[in-house]
């Protein structure tokens, strides 16, 4: 059996599972194509999840999570997101569920701090071979001198 699979628990990486109950899951009507069908079929389907109170989540983790996610999370800090691309409320709801994993996974990594370096002897004298090759380009648009 695939640990995914596991209903109390959602992985979202190595250091952190989301219990599935922390998880609100609303199905609305969903806009757009479909005819009379989209009239009266709940298949858009809204994720809610409380980064606020969730009790899956360490201090750093949810300071980490507040601070990339800001844009998508609420005054009452909660995240919320939507999926509406089938007509199959079920298929909306796994991939909310899985956009909801990727984002707050990408939310929680950690970006290495960019170490400067000094350009290679090769990508000097490449940079003086170009200047100069674009120096001449532009020599040769000049006026003509007449020859003697």
């Amino acid at each position: 059996m695939n640990p995914d699979d596991d209903d109390a628990l959602l992985r979202i990486d190595d250091d952190l599972a989301i219990r599935r109950s922390e998880l609100t899951y609303r199905a609305t009507r969903a806009g757009g194509p479909g005819g009379q069908h989209v009239n009266t079929s709940s298949t858009r389907v809204e994720l809610t999840w409380d980064v606020g109170r969730s009790p899956s989540l360490s201090d750093v983790q949810r300071l980490r999570i507040v601070e990339k996610l800001a844009k998508r999370i609420d005054q009452q800090g909660v995240l919320r997101m939507t999926d509406a691309g089938s007509r199959s409320q079920h298929q909306n709801r796994e991939r909310v569920t899985e956009r909801f994993r990727e984002v707050v996974a990408r939310a929680l990594r950690v970006q290495a701090p960019r170490r400067a370096t000094k350009p290679t002897r090769a990508s000097r004298e490449e940079r003086l071979r170009t200047k100069k090759q674009r120096s001449e380009t532009k020599k040769m648009r000049g006026p003509v001198e007449p020859h003697d």
